[in-house]
């Protein structure tokens, strides 16, 4: 019978962040059996390891309580903490990604290259409209796009705390439209410094309001700064997600120059069941 380990991502108190399950004997599951372990444990998503290749090497595969994902960055923190310090490479559906986690239990990991494509302006109305959000409650600043990083996100920005803070969606209205344009959350985000910003990230597609920690939209919010020129080429972004929850969580976003990929860090740390 498979062991489910239970940890609390991005974050070092276990009533914080954002909780995932983790397998890490997941070789003899079947899909049906991963999405029922996934719904029972009910988390945002649960990371089962399905192989172990050696040297530090894994596959790794991300279940939310209604379906699979193809990559999610806080579940990836929580199983590379688990497996403990040094280098790990997860293999996902989204592609390689690489795991380093230090002796303080810290963990970073390598996104693939990101992309960013622009939301078409029907599609953007259809999001307003299922956010509850009128085109002045964004933030001129930051153009709606949809980033990706692993996973798809499509990112806009609030122009005041409070309409952030607001968050009051119809959830069946986004599931639809988020289903029908392959979006895994959708990345809110409101700027408080020059490199920090308080987002939220509605996931009705995973049957979960919110996640308190999204380290794949993370991860693509860093290719959409950069790829916008709205950072530099190298660049430390610090996220706050979470308070608004009461879970609250931190994320740390590094650009590197000349390396495609976002490394996106966090601690993670055991939760009781």
């Amino acid at each position: 019978m498979a062991t489910i380990e239970r940890y609390a991502a991005f974050t070092d108190d276990p009533a914080g962040g954002n909780p995932a399950g983790v397998v890490r004997d997941a070789a003899d599951l079947d899909d049906a059996a991963m999405l029922k372990i996934a719904a029972e444990v009910g988390y945002s998503e649960t990371a089962f390891i399905t192989a172990d290749k050696g040297a530090g090497h894994y596959r790794v595969r991300y279940f939310s309580p209604l379906a699979e994902v193809p990559f999610c960055g806080h579940a990836t923190v929580a199983t590379a903490v688990a497996l403990g310090p040094g280098d790990h490479i997860f293999t996902t559906n989204a592609g390689e990604v690489p795991v380093t986690v230090d002796q303080e239990g810290r963990a970073t990991l390598t996104s693939v290259p990101p992309t960013i494509r622009e939301l078409p302006e029907p599609t953007l109305k259809a999001l307003l409209t299922a956010l509850r959000w009128e085109e002045d409650d964004l933030d001129p600043a930051f153009p709606p796009q949809v980033a990706y990083a692993g996973a798809h996100h499509p990112v806009l920005a609030a122009r005041t705390r409070q309409r952030l803070a607001e968050l009051d969606y119809d959830f069946e209205a986004l599931k639809g439209l988020m289903l029908a344009q392959d979006w895994t959350t959708v990345q809110l985000i409101f700027r408080t410094g020059p490199a920090s910003f308080d987002v939220r990230d509605p996931f009705p597609v995973g049957g979960v309001v919110e996640d308190p920690a999204t380290g794949a939209a993370a991860a693509a919010l860093g290719g959409y700064l950069r790829a916008l020129g709205l950072v530099g080429e190298e660049a430390t972004i610090e996220l706050r997600q979470g308070d608004d929850l009461g879970r609250p969580s931190r994320i740390t976003v590094r650009l590197v120059e000349r390396d495609p990929g976002v490394r996106v860090s966090g601690r993670a740390v055991p939760m009781t069941a």
